[in-house]
């Protein structure tokens, strides 16, 4: 529900601030009163084009700010929770700034925002329907929606959808890669007869580099070794000779000395296993079977075979599993495409089942809708109109995320003409009047709280006019309405009445003020009987219309 609206700078407007209520809420005014700029200023706030236009004279930047109370359960809030924008005790701020430079900037909840996220947001909250509206019943792609909303049909086709179309997916991927496999069938069985020949191991590059390294400098490192060798085991050695001394004299001396033994008896150890270690190199060097050419031919090789899989010689093992992967694809690709191929099917059929539940349900709630609406057209002068909702099976080519049907509403304002498309039959007065005879049908369906009627009146008066004001009436016990009129029957019929003025001669301002008591409500009714000249019938008359409105 619209709460709040401050506008700052518009047009005719240098500051003003309006408290919504829920309800039906009338503004009223004289012709040019700047009635037209509070709407033009909301749609600022709900994502609108920006004109520099709208920049009051004198002023560097427009700005208009919109509070909406949101549901618990309102769609807005996912679409908040995907741009990671959050909502504190259920309140949402609205607001757009305009510079006279031509820029203009958007915000939610004072964080900055794109102007497609602005309008996205805006869009579920508020409906605006006027003669010159772009939106609702003028644009078709709406038309789905709205019979889904009035027939409960909600998200069940479309996660069958993304299933069939997940498994479709898959199964290009898979054909894809069996064809690209076909086509580099030659090349795979050289590489892996190639790969297969050479055995790589992993990290066996590295230890086949540390040998080429001791080969290479094979006579130093073998005098170098053999030289360590021999003084660890010659005869005269000093770590044997203390640790037999002092062996002898430890029972003399006592638990002291143990120590300096069991040191001495550590590096022993530890001298005999570095001798170990050095006779096994030397040996291994000394080896006939190590061959510095045969280690080089073996490390080109490799890298050789790294080079042409641009990988490093340790992920060949790897690479030729790969390889033999995808041969095998090519040996049971059929196989394998053929059990995607079937899940596809399955994917299919049971998301065309579901479309033709959706189908039924539409074609039951289509019915109903049309007969509804249609007894509404009657008193809202629109006796000789016919509405009919449209649904056209579709083939598989154009099948969707909401099923196989394309819904359109369509309307024929004279007896004996086929109906058309509502954007080429109706009128603009016919349209708002279409729209509140919809919408009064459809209620408590959908998830726009708030509605914007801008001059339904147009063309109509009397009994058409106080039809009209019923209906605004009836839809408003389910939703918000604000209705910008001229009708008194209309405005009559309001739980909450705001009259729009102008002010001042040099720099004239636009002012709202709200009509709290019944006498002031009835005084701008009377006004709106009679004109500038408030007469005793128009006040009388004016009492009637209140009485007839609260009923």
């Amino acid at each position: 529900m619209l709460a709040h609206l401050r506008i700052n700078d518009v047009v005719l407007i240098e500051k003003l601030e309006i408290e919504f209520k829920s309800g039906l809420c009338a503004l009223t005014g004289e012709t040019g009163a700047g009635k037209s700029i509070l709407l033009d200023s909301l749609g600022l706030a709900l994502g609108a084009r920006a004109e520099t236009g709208l920049i009051r004279r004198g002023a560097e930047q427009a700005s208009v700010s919109a509070v909406f109370q949101i549901p618990k359960k309102h769609p807005v809030r996912k679409i908040l929770k995907d741009a990671e924008i959050g909502i504190e005790q259920d309140e949402l701020i609205l607001r757009r700034v305009v510079g006279n430079n031509g820029k203009s900037r958007a915000f939610i909840n004072d964080q900055p925002v794109s102007l497609n996220l602005l309008r996205s947001v805006g869009q579920t909250l508020v409906e605006i329907h006027g003669q010159f509206d772009n939106h609702g019943l003028l644009n078709p792609q709406t038309h789905r929606a709205i019979l889904d909303d009035y027939a409960g049909i909600g998200a069940e086709i479309e996660q069958k959808w993304e299933a069939w179309k997940a498994e479709r997916e898959t199964l290009e991927e898979m054909q894809a890669l069996v064809t690209r496999a076909r086509t580099e069938e030659e090349f795979l069985r050289t590489a892996l007869e190639d790969l297969d020949a050479l055995e790589p191991r992993t990290g066996e590059e590295g230890t086949l580099g540390m040998l080429r390294e001791r080969l290479m400098h094979r006579e130093q490192v073998l005098e170098a070794l053999n030289a360590a060798d021999q003084l660890l085991n010659g005869g005269d050695d000093p770590v044997r000779r203390a640790w037999s001394l002092l062996d002898r004299i430890s029972d003399k001396i006592g638990a002291d000395l143990q120590k300096a033994i069991d040191s001495l008896d550590r590096g022993m150890n530890e001298i005999q296993e570095a001798s170990s270690i050095i006779r096994s190199l030397s040996e291994d060097l000394q080896e006939a079977d190590h061959d510095l050419a045969a280690i080089d031919e073996r490390l080109h090789a490799l890298r050789a075979q790294a080079r042409k899989h641009d990988c490093l010689p340790d992920e060949l093992p790897q690479i030729r599993e790969d390889l033999a992967r995808k041969l095998g694809m090519i040996a049971d690709g059929q196989d394998g495409l053929a059990a995607q191929a079937r899940k596809v099917d399955e994917a299919r059929k049971l998301y065309q089942i579901e479309a033709e539940k959706i189908s039924a349900r539409r074609w039951q709630a289509a019915t109903q809708l049309n007969a509804r609406v249609q007894k509404e057209l009657a008193p809202l002068k629109l006796e000789k109109a016919r509405f009919v909702t449209s649904i056209e099976k579709l083939e598989e080519p154009d099948w969707g995320p909401h099923g196989m049907d394309r819904i359109a509403f369509l309307v024929s304002t004279n007896p004996g003409t086929d109906p058309g498309p509502l954007h080429k039959i109706a009128s603009g007065g016919e349209m708002s009047r279409f729209m509140l005879a919809l919408k009064v049908v459809s209620a408590q369906a959908g998830s726009t709280h708030s509605f914007i009627f801008d001059e339904v009146d147009t063309g109509i008066g009397g009994g058409t006019a106080d039809a009209v004001g019923e209906r605004l009436a009836r839809l408003a016990k389910e939703k918000q309405v604000l209705v910008v009129t001229h009708a008194p029957q209309i405005a009559a019929r309001a739980s909450h009445h705001w009259v729009v003025e102008k002010t001042g001669d040099d720099l004239v301002t636009t002012t709202i003020t709200p009509l709290e008591s019944r006498v002031e409500r009835a005084e701008e009714i009377a006004r709106m009987l009679s004109g500038s000249t408030i007469t005793p019938e128009a006040r009388a008359a004016a009492e009637s219309l209140l009485r007839t409105g609260t009923e």
